[in-house]
């Protein structure tokens, strides 16, 4: 059965299926995932083990397909899952998600040794989920405006241009490069840098981009120019990068290669919706908002349960993680036609992985 730590939108029918449904629904569900094929009757019967006849299996599935379960492409042909048989799999009919442990072992030990470098960090998380998906990995980076300043570096690059350095906790770092209006005198620099730190650190960035001025009142004749450069550029520095700089995605050439990406419409389909990566980065932000959930554990979409039409084609698996006091979001975008116990697994063992509250990995205590 379902993992009970995962979290999964949407709704199964009120009707009760009965064992036998049940048992038929999970195995063409099963055998469609594999065989991206319509199954049979006969199929299930020579393949599957279960001590039924094809007249008993073709009945069962003919109720199910009434029941709104599978649907019948074809005249001729078996039957495939529909958005709620999906549903209902995952829901209530799969196994516990879980990888094997040499997987397990492959992606602590690819993820471990970038953990002094959040940046290639998440962009090598993107990599692995496509990798081991063979679909579409995702990858949010938290906002830097939720984090809290552990210090603000300054360096001089020139006589008037200079490098503003801000990390928060968890190991994100935001860089930025300003003009001064007037040459930067070192020590001055130094002393300023000094104060604003004692000041600045331990507030989140929002914080400071709304209370700057009030903190750094008594500072404004200060001779480095950086006390006015903040209040000047302040939003810039303290609020979040654009959001195409937030998504890393990895795998659009495994996805690509799905059998229902092969009609030139829905590989268009596709393309287009990757290409608008504002569009993706709020798809995610909205499933966070809508769930709530604690970092590490799963939430899958299937279908049309995504409210934005141009996700309708998919299914998306997700789990948050957390970096120090900031949050991001891990997943896999793929079609209705995924190995959920497979994904599920590997989604949340990415986010476990990346946990880190207090810059230390959750999965490394």
């Amino acid at each position: 059965m379902a993992s009970s730590d995962t979290t999964y939108s949407g709704s199964s029918s009120d009707r009760q299926l009965t064992d036998r449904e049940q048992e038929i629904l999970r195995l063409v569900v099963k055998s469609f995932i594999d065989t991206a094929g319509p199954v049979g009757s006969r199929f299930l019967a020579r393949t599957s083990g279960i001590a039924l006849s094809p007249a008993s299996i073709r009945n069962t599935m003919s109720d199910l397909e009434g029941y709104g379960y599978l649907d019948h492409p074809y005249t001729s042909a078996g039957r495939v899952p529909t958005e709620l048989g999906y549903r209902t799999f995952v829901d209530e009919l799969m196994g516990s998600p879980r990888l094997s442990n040499l997987e397990k072992k492959i992606l602590k030990g690819e993820l471990d040794r970038l953990m002094g470098d959040t940046s290639q960090l998440l962009k090598e998380s993107s990599r692995l989920l496509g990798r081991f998906s063979n679909l579409l990995g995702v990858v949010l980076t938290p906002k830097l405006s939720t984090g809290v300043l552990e210090r603000m570096e300054v360096v001089q690059l020139s006589s008037s241009r200079i490098m503003f350095v801000v990390s928060v906790k968890g190991g994100l770092v935001k860089t930025i490069v300003l003009e001064l209006e007037s040459d930067l005198d070192r020590r001055d620099l130094d002393r300023v840098v000094y104060i604003l730190n004692e000041r600045l650190a331990g507030l989140t960035l929002e914080e400071i981009r709304k209370t700057y001025p009030a903190r750094v009142r008594d500072l404004r004749d200060d001779h480095s120019g950086i006390v006015r450069l903040i209040l000047k550029e302040g939003a810039l520095l303290f609020s979040d990068p654009s959001e195409n700089r937030r998504l890393q995605y990895a795998g659009a050439q495994n996805i690509l290669l799905q059998p229902e990406f092969q009609e030139p419409a829905d590989l268009h389909a596709l393309i287009a919706m990757l290409e608008d990566e504002d569009f993706v980065v709020h798809l995610l932000e909205d499933r966070r908002e809508m769930k709530g959930d604690e970092p590490g554990r799963a939430t899958i979409s299937i279908g049309r349960e995504h409210v934005e039409e141009k996700a309708e084609r998919y299914s998306i698996v997700t789990a948050d993680y957390q970096i120090g006091q900031t949050v991001g979001t891990v997943g896999i975008i793929g079609p209705t036609r995924m190995d959920y116990e497979r994904i599920i697994a590997l989604v949340e063992s990415i986010a476990t992985l990346l946990n880190r509250t207090d810059g230390v990995s959750e999965a490394g205590k």
